[in-house]
């Protein structure tokens, strides 16, 4: 089962995501801008999109919106946006 086991948040929208799969990515979540859920619209606020955590290997917000590591996981997959992370012993 992939997990999330780290993220950091880089510039704008964007957050950098490490797996359990020893891989990596840079998702941008500017497309959750346009939506007008109660969930995505606290995410305007930068501060309060920063103030994101990892909870049971997923990424989450404190309302409440989780994105699976899974999804997040296969979108960087489909977009060829993966990057193996060197593992030292």
């Amino acid at each position: 089962m992939i997990k999330i086991i780290e993220a950091k948040y880089k510039k704008n929208y964007s957050i950098e995501v490490i797996f359990s799969t020893n891989e990596k990515g840079l998702i941008d979540f500017s497309y959750l801008l346009s939506k007008e859920t109660e969930l995505t619209k606290p995410l305007k606020d930068i501060s309060y999109f920063k103030d994101f955590f990892i909870e049971l290997g997923a990424l989450a917000w404190k309302n409440g919106l989780e994105f699976s590591p899974k999804s997040l996981y296969k979108k960087l997959q489909d977009k060829q946006a993966l990057c193996r992370i060197e593992v030292s012993a």
